[in-house]
């Protein structure tokens, strides 16, 4: 039997509690989760190296066999087919990532085929991002609660 293979993909510049939450939800929809640290050009220059988040996120899942790390340049849907994975993995918190999402659902499934399965995040959890907790760190405050521990 073929394992469903999804990957989740991102620049986790930090990997957080939320991003956290989504593999470990998507753990019970697949096989294997491959979470990709690339590079987004619309993005500006990371607080942190890939490499650096490569062995932070690594740590993270060592004992968990069923999910890798990797870096990637690129197209998220030519990481997914390099890795053999049928499906994309995303995370929103509220309708503006939806949106987004949702339209890059379809450009992915119309240049690939890969599927995209979008998980909303828990309520919890909906004001937690990368880019906040950039922000806060910047300005020298407590980040903790937002990374995993």
């Amino acid at each position: 039997m073929e394992q469903k293979i999804a990957v989740f993909v991102g620049s986790f510049d930090p990997f957080t509690i939320g991003h956290y939450d989504i593999v470990q939800r998507g753990l019970a929809l697949f096989d294997k989760i491959i979470i990709g640290i690339g590079t987004n050009i619309d993005k500006t220059k990371c607080d942190t190296v890939a490499q650096e988040r490569l062995k932070n996120i690594q740590s993270i899942f060592k004992d968990n066999q069923r999910v890798e790390v990797a870096l990637y340049e690129g197209l998220s849907v030519d990481f997914a087919k390099q890795n053999a994975a049928k499906f994309i993995l995303r995370g929103v918190r509220n309708i503006v990532d939806f949106e987004y999402e949702s339209n890059m659902a379809v450009i992915n499934r119309t240049l690939s085929g890969i599927e995209t399965v979008l998980l909303p995040a828990k309520p919890e959890l909906a004001h937690v991002s990368s880019s906040i907790v950039r922000e806060l760190k910047k300005y020298n405050q407590n980040i903790e609660n937002f990374l995993v521990k």
